[in-house]
């Protein structure tokens, strides 16, 4: 659990940055070697390297090097993995506000649907004008 705490860490981190997004879309679309990622963006070929440096220590690209060129790869099981991570927080919440729709639902049958009625108030609790 741990492991994955770091792992999620690290790779939100590196997504935190336009520039690595923004290179991560790319990569999305197939390989691409380190200038043609640099190409768009407003900042020199050291800087860009270093940001792959970051996206390549969270685990979300991978690159190798074919003779001068080196090639980035974006790396799917890391992709899933956050995900993953998202997904069952959304999944908790839809099922939180499920039953809350739930429970705001028996409270309007339960009242009669009279509009206005409101909960009674516990003590010392005023209400807001």
């Amino acid at each position: 659990m741990l492991n994955q705490s770091l792992a999620l860490d690290l790779m939100f981190q590196a997504l935190a940055d336009p520039s690595r997004r923004a290179m991560v879309d790319r990569l999305c679309r197939g390989p691409a070697s380190v200038s043609e990622l640099a190409k768009p963006l407003a900042m020199s070929l050291p800087a860009v390297v270093q940001h792959l440096q970051v996206l390549e220590d969270s685990g979300l690209v991978r690159t190798g090097k074919l003779g001068r060129v080196r090639t980035c790869h974006i790396e799917p099981r890391a992709l899933r993995t956050a995900e993953q991570w998202v997904n069952e927080r959304r999944t908790s919440w839809e099922r939180h506000l499920d039953r809350l729709g739930d429970f705001l639902a028996e409270e309007a049958q339960t009242d009669g649907g009279k509009p206005g009625h409101s909960p009674p108030r516990k003590p010392g609790h005023r209400r807001k004008p």
